[in-house]
């Protein structure tokens, strides 16, 4: 099915619980667990000590350090590089070009001011770059026209319809709105309520998608997740269930 990724934390914090992972430790912990269960990929948000997101070089460094010490070389590792974590478009490029230490990837949410430099300053770095077309936005239509479009690793259809029964037929509006996507792969996924219906979707599509903590603190029986582990435990039972099938 190709990359199968666990996005372990988000923009989640203290208040989303302890299950939630926010040190570099915690994270790292979260990450081997999560790869044990299955997950070929992993996509993290560095956290301040007070646990917000930061494009910070000294704690990308640590975080990476700790995940690449517990995980596989051949696992990938991602970060975010969110809006909300720099808001400034000029200063999220130069957090980037002072990085110490790279990821392999880095989402870049094509809908947000800055996009196309922050792409432009990840490739520059060697990065490889997921763009976020997030639905509800023009983030589609900004990434069809954008020249950096052939360049990126692949792009990551986020489904923000929180509707159980409502978000499949975002996705699939999503996925007509993107087209060909430069020809690039597409990795499908929602969040909240409709993270389970979306990931189902994508199985029975057979396109690559993510679970973790990021997008879902529940199981698909609705029962609180322990962990990232457990979820991708679950999704990848639910995804390839959901193979072939009508589901």
């Amino acid at each position: 099915m190709g990359e199968w990724c666990s996005c372990v934390n988000g923009a989640r914090g203290s208040a989303d619980g302890a299950v939630v992972p926010l040190s570099p430790e915690a994270v790292a912990d979260s990450v081997a667990a999560a790869v044990a269960a299955g997950a070929t990929d992993v996509h993290v948000h560095p956290k301040t000590p007070c646990g917000r997101d930061t494009l910070s070089p000294r704690v990308l460094a640590v975080t990476l350090e700790a995940i690449r010490a517990r995980v596989p070389a051949s696992v990938p590792v991602g970060v975010t590089t969110g809006a909300w974590a720099e808001p400034d478009p000029a200063a999220r490029v130069a957090r980037i070009r002072s990085w110490t230490a790279l990821p392999d990837h880095a989402s870049v949410n094509w809908h947000e001011p800055g996009a196309e430099e922050t792409a432009a300053a990840l490739i520059g770095r060697g990065v490889g770059v997921e763009a976020g077309v997030w639905s509800g936005t023009d983030g589609a239509a900004r990434f069809l026209r954008s020249p950096l479009g052939p360049k990126v690793l692949r792009v990551l259809a986020e489904v923000t319809d929180t509707g159980p029964a409502t978000a499949r037929d975002s996705a699939r509006a999503l996925l007509t709105a993107l087209g060909p996507a430069h020809g690039r792969p597409v990795l499908l996924h929602g969040e909240d309520g409709g993270t389970w219906p979306v990931l189902r979707l994508a199985g029975r599509l057979g396109l690559a998608t993510r679970i973790g903590l990021e997008d879902t603190l529940l199981l698909p029986d609705g029962g609180r997740a322990a962990s990232n582990a457990a979820l991708v435990t679950a999704g990848l039972r639910e995804w390839t269930s959901a193979r072939g099938s009508d589901r």
